[in-house]
């Protein structure tokens, strides 16, 4: 399976000024048709789990947050619509997956550049999955400033050269 694509927590409770145009983007780059399969992650902020204990943030805990953004529902196939909780990165069925389809490259899109696309891109770096993170498909629910930091720490550990533009932002990197 050489072309998977990987769409990481584009939901709703992530959808604010700062993301509002990544669904539109991703779109654009799911009707390119280049990819053999699409995998899409989505967050579930668990009520006994650390975003609740610690940061007392209860947001993404249900429906409505938790669903995919109506764009992507017409792309989605339920088998491979993967459920995590907290920055956990890879969840195990998807890991499993990877492993089954012999995926040896994957690109990763999504919300949060500086938490879960940051999370995904190094787990499978550390599977030697080589992760193609989509700069203009990505962004984060705090701003430029926490995207540009997540792609940053990204460069420094699984390389620049694993940055790379979708060609799907018409020239700008943040939302318009």
């Amino acid at each position: 399976m050489p072309d998977v694509l990987l769409i990481v927590d584009v939901q709703m409770g992530f959808i604010n000024d700062f993301t509002h145009h990544i669904p539109q983007r991703l779109v654009r780059l799911l009707q390119s048709h280049q990819f053999d399969a699409v995998i899409f992650t989505r967050f579930i902020n668990d009520c006994e789990g650390p975003y609740s204990r610690f940061l007392q943030w209860h947001g993404c805990d249900r429906e409505p947050d938790t669903q995919l953004v109506s764009e992507l529902h017409p792309f989605a196939q339920p088998d491979l619509v993967f459920c995590k909780t907290g920055i956990c990165g890879l969840p195990d069925q998807l890991v499993n997956y990877l492993r089954q389809q012999s995926v040896e490259q994957i690109s990763v899109a999504g919300i949060d550049t500086d938490m879960c696309v940051l999370k995904i891109a190094m787990d499978l770096f550390d599977l030697g999955i080589e992760p193609v993170v989509l700069i203009d498909c990505c962004a984060s629910t705090a701003g430029l400033q926490a995207h540009l930091a997540g792609l940053a720490v990204l460069s420094r550990n699984i390389g620049a050269q694993r940055l790379k533009e979708a060609g799907v932002g018409d020239g700008m990197l943040a939302a318009p």
